[in-house]
């Protein structure tokens, strides 16, 4: 995926310094050879552009502080709970700082072409019709954006009229403001950055002209064909248009033909934003980005080559395990492969493994870890199909270790087959490792002891994970330096953020046209009618999730489709966490199904190759990666047994709290 500008990967982190491999962290390993080759270099957080002026330092310092705060208030409360007080209000603020958060960091990565949109835009040669393609993803963008603006401003109206206070004073229409500034600024730069022709320009200022027309006299679609507008917005899909203007314009679109007022999206935007748990979401997603700032990932290499190095292809079983680690805290953002892309292609490629093997290996390895608490899918799956979360994640330990079992046992199967020289297990080695990486090993033992300890909420837990990693990166091994640096971890954690909140609020409003148009009880009915065994039904869910995986992102895919696939699974029998497992397993499969799949594009860019190079490389990991959906899929217990032994087998309703 790419979006905004072309070329350039949207929402999707940047990398996290890529260090050399340091003696004095890693075991030595003698090759005899000469040393790997470097990866041509990709900015790291908080270095990839130029500082820009000063209002656009002021439009970052807003979301960077909001969500500064979001750390501090959870914080807070757990203290204040134990003297016996509690913050008042401290939970509705936290949930309207998230909406703050959302989506003044999508217009920050609107302005720096970060928005998530399909990349088969750029796959045009270049030219006129390039250039065409351009514009016309740029009109509809902009004209959506400007829609949903006009639409968030008659919500804050009606808020405004009906007073609604949140907490401490603060009225809701106050939080809401941020809803129609930001798509408002978003609109302006989908047609500001569509092309840097002046024609192509037109044809997007064209489209940001309609949108706020149709804004104006809405009543111009009601009672007409709703086909019109759903073809334009599917082909600008696939020209480049963001995702979000895509969920969010045929939610538009089909509201309007039914004469449903335009406000209905946004409010649907707001009500997810607001919902209790979602705050987990930025705040584990900051604790990804300063984890993968800095030097954690050689200290993890360090730790994992100790251990494993001695096995036949140790190393690229230690690829698969620290992959998998940044995975759980950044979720399938892209993060890992370029955090880890710098440190560890040029380290197989120097023991000699073969290139294809290695490319194949890290563009697979970018999605492991999805299925093992607290990855970011299994929560929000959570919220939105009402399972307890608790239970997603215990659910989850066995899948994820099948799924990161069989990509490093190819691994093994590589080492052996490529005669990979092995180095030997030192008891000593592996204890000064382990001493050096201590502070990061016992950050999961920190987040499940929170949340199963019933010491924290989910949220809570969430803001101790990214204090917990502040500490460890600017106090104890201080690769945080200076604010600047700190500053830019902030600002790339609320450009993806917001990247990815304004797609789940666009997905929300197309999920509410779903419901309202009794979408998912036809579905049921139509699918019992004609599928009568559970067995198939659950292949024909697989075969359906792996195309989705493939086009959609991986937290709009559960926003839209989880409230389809709910009332389906219960009818067939499937336990709700076996579901669960079933969705997020294989959405992680559709991140290396080509064409599109986001993995694909993210070691394409990262490692200078061409996609039909990458699609080769991954096709082995992507049939061990089917192997592993079709497992968990017909092996229930791999799910179920964990919960069954802690007395959590029977279905309940999402809980998590102290």
């Amino acid at each position: 995926m790419n979006g905004g500008r072309r070329g350039e990967l949207g929402g999707v982190g940047g990398e996290a310094g890529a260090p050399a491999i340091d003696d004095e962290l890693l075991p030595p390993v003698e090759l005899g050879k000469a040393p790997p080759p470097e990866l041509p270099p990709v900015h790291g957080p908080g270095e990839r552009e130029p500082p820009p002026g000063f209002l656009g330092r002021l439009e970052e310092a807003v979301p960077v502080l909001a969500l500064a705060v979001m750390v501090a208030l959870p914080l807070a409360e757990i203290v204040a709970r134990r003297l016996g007080t509690g913050i008042p209000g401290a939970a509705p603020l936290t949930q309207h700082l998230t909406l703050w958060v959302a989506f003044l960091g999508a217009a920050v990565a609107a302005r720096d072409g970060k928005l998530l949109a399909l990349a088969t835009g750029g796959l045009l040669r270049e030219g006129a019709g390039r250039e065409l393609a351009a514009g016309v993803a740029g009109a509809v963008g902009a004209g959506v954006s400007a829609l949903l603006a006009r639409a968030s401003v008659e919500m804050v109206l009606i808020e405004r009229e009906a007073g609604t206070v949140i907490a401490a004073g603060v009225p809701a229409w106050i939080a809401q403001l941020c809803i129609p500034i930001a798509f408002a600024a978003i609109a302006l730069r989908l047609f500001w950055h569509a092309s840097p022709l002046w024609w192509a320009k037109g044809v997007a200022l064209l489209g940001l002209a309609a949108g706020l027309y149709l804004g104006q006299y809405p009543g111009l679609l009601e009672g007409k064909p709703a086909w019109p507008g759903v073809a334009i917005i599917l082909a600008a899909t696939l020209l480049g248009s963001p995702v979000f203007a895509v969920l969010g314009g045929l939610a538009v679109v089909l509201f309007l033909r039914d004469g449903v007022p335009i406000a209905a999206v946004p409010a649907e935007t707001y009500r997810l934003a607001v919902s209790p748990l979602l705050a987990a979401v930025p705040l584990f997603t900051l604790g990804g980005f300063l984890l993968a700032e800095g030097r954690s990932s050689v200290r993890l290499v360090g730790v994992f080559r100790a251990l494993f190095g001695w096995i036949p292809g140790g190393t690229a079983v230690v690829c698969a395990l620290v992959c998998a680690f940044f995975t759980i805290f950044t979720g399938g953002s892209g993060v890992t492969i370029l955090a880890l892309g710098g440190l560890m292609f040029p380290a197989l490629l120097a023991e000699r493994y073969p290139e294809r093997f290695s490319l194949g290996l890290l563009t697979a390895s970018g999605s492991l870890g999805l299925l093992w608490p607290p990855a970011l899918p299994l929560i929000l799956y959570g919220i939105v199909a009402s399972v307890p979360i608790e239970d997603i994640f215990i659910g989850g330990l066995l899948p994820g270790v099948l799924m990161a079992g069989l990509v490093a046992g190819w691994g093994v199967r590589q080492g052996v087959v490529s005669a990979v020289p092995r180095q030997r297990f030192e008891l000593r080695e592996a204890l000064r490792t382990i001493g050096v990486a201590k502070w990061e090993l016992l950050l999961p033992v920190i987040v499940l002891g929170a949340i199963f300890g019933g010491f924290a909420t989910l949220v809570e837990t969430s803001a101790i994970t990214a204090i917990y990693v502040l500490f460890v990166k600017v106090v104890v091994h201080r690769d945080i330096r200076g604010g600047r640096q700190l500053f830019g971890a902030f600002r790339d954690c609320v450009t993806l953020v917001g990247g990815v909140m304004v797609i789940l609020g666009a997905a929300m409003g197309f999920t509410s046209y779903l419901v309202d148009a009794e979408v998912p009880a036809r579905s049921l009915e139509w699918v019992q009618a004609h599928v009568e065994s559970k067995w198939l039904f659950l292949l024909g869910l697989n075969v359906f999730l792996l195309i989705a995986g493939s086009v959609m992102e991986i937290f709009a895919a559960i926003i839209v489709i989880v409230p389809l696939l709910a009332p389906l699974g219960q009818a067939y029998g499937i336990h709700p966490v076996h579901l669960a497992i079933i969705f997020i397993a294989n959405l992680e499969l559709g991140y290396l199904t080509p064409p599109v799949g986001l993995n694909l594009f993210l070691s394409s860019y990262r490692f200078r190759r061409p996609l039909v190079e990458v699609y080769r490389a991954a096709l082995p990991f992507l049939v061990l990666g089917a192997i592993g959906v079709l497992l968990i899929t017909y092996v229930p217990g791999l799910t179920t047994w964990l919960l069954e032994v802690m007395g959590r087998a029977e279905p309940g309703v999402a809980r998590l709290g102290p």
